[in-house]
């Protein structure tokens, strides 16, 4: 392929060898494509992506803030021309992927809490510290969250959501509502940088301290925004009270840099909370009815209970009443209730090739039964023999091995397309199992990261099973 023959060549004249390996990284609901590059313990994310603006606008961004110590990833090598570069690896390990690996049910660990608190204290340096010295103009694709642009996001979730959906509504008296909603955006303070995009999955993990990505989008706009981006992000589904402490923890750590008014800051940050998932619906409406790709539908329910809680709790009726008409209609709409709400049980379980086979208790006969011994046994190794899959050692250990995330990739290639299919079907069970030699570290590792997998999706219930380990 002829992108990976350009990375090649960057790498190449960046480290001084040829790449060992290139493997695609899972793309995003962007035109960008990324790849993972190694040549011995050298590592690098290359990235293409034909937008040249937003290449320019990136690799300007990231300079930037690196020069005030901000973490965000390095620009090791570009090669505009040929519409790649070359960014530093942060591993795979995402906020909302740690969520989905911590959190279980409705309960929300003090952990998770911890790197939330730790997120939101970062942003207002973001927002504030970066300006000084920033060039707007070399920001895509607009120098500012103006009028125009909250228009583009007003009627992306008009045309592709409202319409796509077959909401009714009355053309004129919502575009006046529309101009009204945006002359009181646009009357909050907009002398900060906005980041945009600034929810979970955009939040990296490593080493021990959180880096920022994709930030490709900010300009300059208000400090509001990326706060609501951040704690109303639809899958990631914070719980309320959860909400309240970051929302409280953000307005501290604000008013430590400027002054503040806190009841006016929190009446106005409701109403970017709504802008903001407007903007999300109406990418969910594009990806997901207009382009027929299902899983971004998924998304879809957290995003109808964000703006129910927000109806009854921050209504819109008395300043914008055919706005608000029209998000109870969205809201109450059996079509858009319907997406993302069947359920399919999925049984994963880790087991001991030693003691057999897991039994299907479900009547579904079976399901897959994946091999884990050809890979890599921690289990050999003295200091990891008494620990488990579930430890972060050893899950590190299987990280770092090459084939894992080879055969994780293939395993979950599989398991999607089984998922689709028994949804379609509306099967309800499916059964998924892990083995290794003992049923301790391997089948215990792949089980786990199986099940962080699925649970990205609503339409699945979930049951794990480590039958031969007991947890505490």
């Amino acid at each position: 392929m002829q992108i990976e023959k350009h990375l090649n060549t960057l790498f190449t004249r960046w480290s001084g060898c040829s790449p060992d390996q290139i493997t695609p990284v899972a793309a995003s609901g962007s035109n960008r494509k990324y790849y993972r590059i190694s040549s011995g313990n050298i590592s690098a994310i290359g990235t293409y992506n034909p937008d040249e603006r937003e290449n320019r606008a990136f690799i300007y961004l990231a300079e930037h803030f690196r020069k005030i110590q901000l973490p965000v990833p390095e620009i090791y090598a570009e090669d505009l021309a040929n519409h790649c570069y070359l960014q530093q690896d942060l591993g795979d390990l995402t906020l909302f992927k740690q969520l989905v690996l911590l959190r279980e049910d409705d309960d929300f660990p003090n952990e998770l809490l911890d790197i939330y608190r730790e997120v939101v204290g970062w942003l207002p340096r973001f927002q504030i510290e970066t300006v000084k010295g920033l060039d707007f103009k070399n920001s895509y694709p607009r120098e500012a969250f103006d009028r125009q642009s909250m228009n583009w996001d007003l009627n992306y979730f008009k045309y592709y959501f409202l319409k796509l959906a077959n909401i009714p509504f009355d053309e004129q008296e919502l575009e006046d509502d529309f101009i009204r909603f945006t002359d009181y955006l646009l009357n909050v303070g907009q002398d900060y940088f906005m980041y945009r995009d600034f929810q979970s999955r955009n939040i990296m993990l490593h080493e021990g301290g959180q880096w920022f990505i994709d930030f490709q989008g900010g300009r300059r706009g208000a400090l509001q925004y990326d706060l609501a981006s951040l704690l109303y992000d639809a899958k990631a589904d914070l719980p309320v009270d959860i909400r309240e402490q970051l929302l409280t923890h953000y307005i501290s750590c604000l008013s430590k840099i400027i002054k503040v008014d806190e009841e006016k800051f929190r009446r106005e940050f409701y109403t970017f909370v709504y802008i903001r998932i407007m903007q999300a619906m109406g990418a969910y409406g594009f990806r997901g009815f207009y382009e027929k790709k299902e899983h971004f539908l998924l998304s879809i329910p957290y995003a109808l209970q964000n703006m129910e809680w927000l109806l009854k709790n921050h209504p819109l009726a008395d300043r914008f009443p055919a706005l608000s008409r029209v998000l109870e209609s969205v809201i109450a709409s059996p079509m858009i209730k319907q997406a993302g709400r069947k359920k399919l049980h999925i049984t994963v379980n880790s087991f001991s090739y030693r003691k057999g086979l897991p039994v299907d208790t479900s009547g579904n006969g079976g399901g897959f039964v994946f091999d884990c011994r050809a890979l890599n046994n921690p289990g050999r190794i003295d200091q990891y023999k008494s620990m488990t899959g579930m430890d972060l050692p050893v899950q590190q250990f299987l990280q770092e091995q090459p084939e894992v995330p080879i055969f994780l990739e293939h395993v979950f290639g599989i398991v999607d397309h089984s998922v689709t299919t028994y949804l379609s079907k509306n099967f309800e069970h499916l059964q998924i199992n892990f083995g290794c030699t003992g049923g301790q570290h391997r089948s215990v590792f792949c089980a786990e990261q199986t099940a962080a997998h699925l649970r990205l999706n609503p339409q699945i219930k979930l049951t794990l099973n480590h039958i031969e380990q007991k947890f505490k």
